[in-house]
């Protein structure tokens, strides 16, 4: 009992209570199945998205039975390689997992993806029902009718038929092979075709009904104080301890203070013992880019807002579940809406975010 009390009085219970996962009640579990190219580059950008359970690499499309990587990759089964994403419906939608798709793959290319030629890197949408066929088929029609792309869109849309996840090897590769997946990356050509169609201002968005750009430099000199220049700007860092939202508690989002997108939710947010804002991921990955960071004589990765090009902070790999991973962030970067404010802002979509936490 005296031990208890000495937990309470120090708040240790409350800090595990507030960075424990959100409860479960009322999700709407579903499946989502997308084909682009080499698994290993489709499962990062949906594992960091909330609402999102498990993205797991495997084949789709073919004639065989249990295929083995060997087989498919040669050719031999019909199977395309794809990735199948459990999500829960309340907190992220179909349409949202379709913008992610699109801008992470050339939809222009029905012979393969990059470097990664044949069939069986065709890109694809494989719907579980009715209503992902239609919000599919609507999705692309909207990409094409952007005129993004010059050329044609030819993803297919076929109905899910039997997934065969893949060897336990080529699961989360990018987490056990950091160093040869971005080699491999960077080398393919996604990288730089991704960059080219999807670069500063010309991003494809349609969640809040805005276009998030960054502001010219005089605005960005204007808006900011001193300090919010310094990090946002200059890859400053401010105080820990010392800054507005290490200790918020309030349910709601945070958005990047020079560009207005959304990158982080206080449902990801946990208290770290380092005084500085701490998510488990962003509120969704294509607003968050990373970055190599070798500055100081150390090897860390930044992340920078996708639109603004704001310098937010660094990922680590030590952080709780359900991602491990901490994305350490400046308070000066962010700009907190709290979740009454949600529709006002523009931001209505992320109202189910917390509608769906246990009261």
């Amino acid at each position: 009992m005296k031990v208890l009390k000495l937990l309470l009085s120090i708040g240790f219970i409350t800090q595990i209570i507030w960075a424990m996962p959100n409860s479960a009640m009322g999700a709407k579990m579903e499946k989502a199945t997308f084909a682009g190219g080499c698994f290993w580059c489709m499962e990062s950008p949906f594992e960091k998205i909330n609402g999102v359970s498990s993205v797991i690499s495997g084949y789709i499309g073919g004639s065989k039975n249990m295929p083995t990587y060997e087989e498919v990759s040669a050719g031999l089964t019909g199977h395309t390689e794809a990735i199948q994403i459990t999500y829960d419906e309340t907190k992220v939608t179909f349409n949202d997992l379709l913008e992610i798709f699109w801008v992470n793959i050339d939809p222009t290319d029905s012979k393969g993806q990059f470097v990664d030629r044949g069939t069986q890197y065709r890109p694809g949408i494989y719907f579980h029902n009715d209503k992902q066929k239609l919000d599919a088929e609507k999705s692309m029609k909207q990409l094409s009718d952007s005129k993004i792309y010059k050329k044609e869109i030819v993803v297919e849309i076929l109905k899910a038929k039997t997934f065969y996840a893949a060897e336990e090897y080529h699961q989360d590769y990018y987490k056990k092979n950091p160093i040869r997946y971005k080699f491999y990356r960077y080398t393919s050509g996604r990288d730089a075709f991704l960059d080219e169609s999807w670069g500063k201002n010309k991003f494809y968005i349609k969640n809040t009904g805005s276009k998030f750009s960054r502001p010219t430099e005089k605005e960005i000199e204007k808006k900011l104080n001193d300090l919010e220049y310094k990090v946002t700007q200059e890859n400053g860092t401010e105080p820990a301890f010392n800054n507005n939202f290490w200790d918020n508690r309030r349910e709601g989002i945070y958005v990047d203070i020079v560009s207005g997108e959304p990158l982080f939710s206080s449902t990801d947010k946990f208290i770290s013992g380092t005084g500085w804002p701490s998510f488990t991921r962003p509120l969704e990955g294509k607003h968050v880019v990373e970055k190599d960071d070798s500055k100081y004589g150390m090897k860390r990765t930044e992340v920078r807002s996708k639109e603004g090009d704001s310098h937010l902070g660094h990922v680590f790999d030590d952080g709780p579940d359900p991602t491990g991973l901490r994305y350490c962030v400046n308070s000066a970067s962010l700009v907190f809406i709290p979740k009454e404010e949600l529709e006002k802002k523009g931001f209505k979509k992320y109202l189910k975010l917390f509608k769906a936490q246990k009261k």
